[in-house]
């Protein structure tokens, strides 16, 4: 039987002895994961029961032009040809003029939720008669957060059910995520009401539904920029635009749509140290709003056809300090390539880059299809996989780009076979 006890007690060394010991892992593996502990003194700062470093690989997204200025954009993702698609498609945007963006508030929602409420209608009145006493002790809570410009700005009671109601704090966290802060304040207003309200409050907690957080990116197209080998940029155009009204009448579609997108928006928010699974829950709780799933961009021409008009609206709690951001040296060296020093500024790129990966998805899935674009990439790691050194790939993607075949089985046999000549 496994025997880890006091596993997080123990050094990073120990800890891999112990796996050693307990026979779960060899000597072997033991070189791999010191191998890929790249800081293991960072590691044990970040997370709990720290083994080694998981890498992805960082490339940066080009021609990038927003709001008049040009961004170098890093992005990090294990997807072939989501940073090539992404660079295409900001270099459609950019001979067109570039992103133009606006960005609403940086908001996020905090809840205390109070249960076994036998008389809501009267719970809702005397709350919201508190907004200002309320709004006042969550400040208290945390005073620097308003000393920089944020704080609790208002708030809002939603009856839920007939025992459950719903007291929402909207609080400004400025450059911040601000998870620790919403929740220390969201408590200390839960505390004094516990003190008036015979209702017992059955949590407080941030919500990741950041829609008062809304950062919006658009374009514009003249419809000659989309032309393809096979296709004119007006037939394209019309394409495009029938392809996104799809996504807002097909939840099916819409999914697909939407992951597009967030290849893209999360590959960002990784490079710089952000919560990609708050953006990500954020982002799909918005694509239901209308009550049916719907893509997050839109795609329409022009009254005369000649411009295709793209739009894309999303919820983006990103920020710039707090976090793991101002631990780990590769998010500085990121902010520094993308010259970014806020959390607006971010929501603003982020926004665009989501636009450019679903005009570049788009384009190629409405003319020459989704798999071509991913073809050559993905067939690299198919060779890699089977067993070929990186100064032998180029070779074997000819032949089976000759043979027309993109399997496992073909790229092992022509390998095997240039190893037979060579010897």
């Amino acid at each position: 039987m496994t025997n880890l006890s006091k596993f997080y007690q123990k050094t990073w060394q120990q800890r891999l002895q112990a796996l050693i010991d307990q026979k779960i892992i060899s000597d072997q593996q033991r070189k791999i994961l010191q191998c890929s502990a790249s800081d293991p003194e960072l590691g044990d700062q970040q997370i709990e029961n720290y083994l080694t470093h998981y890498n992805l690989p960082e490339g940066l997204a080009l021609h990038y032009l927003i709001n008049g200025k040009r961004y170098l954009i890093p992005m990090v993702t294990e997807e072939p040809s989501v940073i090539a698609a992404s660079s295409h498609g900001a270099a459609i945007i950019e001979k067109s003029g570039g992103f133009t963006t606006k960005v609403s508030g940086h908001l996020l929602w905090g809840q205390i939720v109070f249960e076994k409420v036998s008389q809501p209608e009267k719970l809702k009145k005397n709350l919201e008669e508190q907004q200002e006493k309320l709004i006042l002790i969550a400040n208290q809570a945390h005073p620097s957060l308003q000393k920089r410009g944020g704080g609790a700005r208002h708030l809002r009671v939603r009856i839920l059910a007939a025992d459950l109601v719903s007291l929402d704090l909207a609080i400004d966290t400025q450059e911040a995520m601000g998870a620790n802060m919403v929740n220390s304040m969201l408590e200390a207003v839960a505390n004094y009401l516990g003190t008036q309200i015979s209702a017992p409050v059955l949590l407080s907690v941030l919500s990741n539904l950041a829609d008062e957080s809304l950062a919006q990116a658009s374009c514009r197209i003249p419809v000659e920029f989309l032309t393809r080998p096979q296709l004119a940029g007006q037939q394209v155009a019309e394409k495009i635009a029938v392809a996104s009204r799809l996504a807002q009448l097909d939840p099916y579609r819409a999914a697909t749509h939407n992951k597009g997108i967030m290849n893209g928006v999360d590959a960002v928010a990784i490079a710089m140290g952000n919560d990609w699974r708050a953006i990500e829950s954020a982002a799909h709780a918005f694509a239901v709003k209308s009550g049916s799933y719907r893509g997050l961009s839109q795609w329409q021409l022009n009254s005369d056809n000649s411009i295709l008009e793209g739009k894309i609206t999303l919820p983006l709690p990103v920020a710039v300090v707090g976090g793991s951001i101002k631990i780990v040296p590769l998010v500085q060296l990121n902010q520094q390539l993308a010259k970014i020093n806020s959390a607006t500024q971010l929501a603003e790129i982020i926004a665009s880059v989501g636009l450019a990966q679903n005009l570049a998805a788009l384009q190629a899935l409405v003319s020459e299809g989704i798999q071509q674009g991913h073809m050559r990439l993905q067939l690299r790691a198919t060779i890699l996989a089977a067993g070929a050194q990186p100064n032998e790939v180029a070779t074997i993607l000819k032949q089976m780009q000759q043979m027309k075949k993109t399997d496992l089985t073909t790229a092992q046999s022509l390998l095997a076979k240039k190893h037979e000549s060579e010897h």
